[in-house]
């Protein structure tokens, strides 16, 4: 197992969403409870679809077992699967936010959204 096809590039891309929000972005997304429903929302879709596509049974995706950890959970679904959904749908919410309510020093001034 080298890690350097799809754990390498999972770990590399939840960094640097978490450090785009939390150095420039800025949005306050991680403070607000309904960012965490909303990836509870998309756990509970991501675990059956993934979980079909990749169960050890017979998938319909197949992973370089050399590329990856090799973790599975649950349902045979590849860890990696979850960071890669992770940063996907959090960097798509944070341009949401930040298209919707530009940089933070252009917000009206008690504006900490």
């Amino acid at each position: 197992m080298t890690g350097l096809g799809y754990t390498v590039p999972a770990l590399l891309a939840v960094a640097i969403v978490c450090a785009w929000e939390l150095a420039f972005l800025r949005t306050g997304l991680f403070r607000r409870p309904s960012y965490w429903v909303a990836m509870v929302i998309v756990l509970a879709f991501q675990i059956p679809v993934d979980g079909w596509l990749t169960k050890l049974s017979a998938p319909v995706v197949e992973y370089a077992p050399r590329q990856m950890t090799g973790l599975r959970f649950p349902w045979d679904i590849p860890i990696e699967d979850f960071l890669f959904g992770f940063a996907l749908v959090t960097a798509t919410l944070l341009l949401w936010e930040h298209s919707r309510s530009g940089p933070p020093a252009h917000r009206p001034r008690g504006e900490l959204r």
